[in-house]
């Protein structure tokens, strides 16, 4: 005679079962894809992942349209977190014209060392 199932059995399949989904589901998402199209190293960088260390690198839009995920991945890109946000930061820049070394997209104009070589020829002995 089969012995009913405890409640907490009963629980632990259903958790068991919505883990197993989850992971299914994860398994159509893009960056589980990419991850199993791609090496685990960094595009830019060539740091190498592990499973230890996987959660560091991101999947890169190379469009940055993220609702564009074709099948053979080919708009995607394997990048570290910060070569993800350095290719962010340098597209935000050429979107606006400006960029780190410009913050207001003017040039420096003043020269601080301009006279340096005549003052310093002024002050020597002869």
């Amino acid at each position: 005679m089969p012995t009913p199932k405890s409640p907490d059995t009963g629980r632990l399949d259903q958790l068991v079962a919505d883990a197993r989904r989850a992971a299914e589901k994860r398994e159509t998402g893009y960056r589980e894809r990419a991850l199993k199209i791609y090496p685990w190293i960094c595009g830019r960088c060539a740091r190498e992942f592990t499973v230890a260390n996987l959660r560091e690198l991101t999947v890169h839009h190379r469009d940055h349209n993220h609702d564009n995920n074709p099948s053979d991945g080919s708009n995607w890109e394997l990048l570290c977190l910060y070569c993800h946000d350095n290719e962010h930061q340098r597209h935000l820049e050429a979107a606006t014209g400006r960029s780190m070394e410009t913050p207001q997209g003017s040039v420096a104009t003043h020269s601080p060392f301009a006279d340096l070589k005549a003052r310093l020829q002024s002050k020597t002995p002869k």
